[in-house]
């Protein structure tokens, strides 16, 4: 019984260590052999499991993926009003977890291997489309569908500059003023259009 939880279990932790050592060395120049003593664990074991670098990448990449699915599901949950529910997206993309400098750094050495790996850029691109669908599906009901469009990808923009100059120790440096930013942001391009909907 106990070794049906031991496989999920070790995978989980190397895929957290692979974050952390790429996010530690603010690259992919890291070895398997680097992960596996980061997890704990032998790097024979990290081969059973992945097989080989790159898939265990493309594991951690799914794996901050869903993360953030699964926090942007959970934060919009119960929420009533499209504006809420897009104060909720800007929260989860600057959450502390997502935001700290390792997972910062990490996901701007991902998005480097895209230019490389073409599955590693696909799942990126996923990210990019979810997000700018969340955005959309709010926006839409708020102002027309140009604006929508518009305004969505200036929300997406700013999030990605921010990740940027956080990784160069040059943008807010917080969570909380990454959040206030965008928000302030997304408040001027949509008050025309809630001044315009009345009380």
């Amino acid at each position: 019984m106990p070794r049906i939880g031991m496989e999920p279990l070790r995978r989980k932790a190397l895929v957290d260590a692979t974050l952390r050592t790429i996010g530690q060395r603010g690259s992919l120049d890291v070895t398997m052999s680097d992960i596996a003593r980061e997890a704990g664990v032998s790097p024979a074991l990290a081969h059973h499991y992945f097989g080989s670098k790159q898939q265990l990448l493309v594991a951690s990449i799914r794996s901050l993926l869903n993360r953030l699915r699964a926090d942007a599901v959970a934060a919009m949950e119960n929420l009533e009003t499209p504006r809420e529910r897009l104060s909720a997206i800007i929260r989860v993309c600057f959450h502390p977890d997502q935001f700290a400098p390792e997972t910062v750094a990490a996901w701007l050495a991902f998005y480097v291997e895209a230019q490389r790996s073409e599955e590693v850029r696909r799942l990126l691109v996923i990210y990019a489309r979810r997000l700018r669908s969340n955005l959309l599906d709010s926006l839409g009901r708020l102002c027309p569908p140009d604006n929508a469009a518009r305004i969505a990808e200036g929300v997406a923009a700013m999030i990605d500059g921010l990740y940027i100059r956080q990784s160069l120790r040059a943008g807010p440096s917080s969570s909380t003023a990454s959040i206030t930013l965008t928000e302030d942001y997304l408040d001027l391009q949509l008050r025309p259009f809630l001044r315009d909907a009345g009380p």
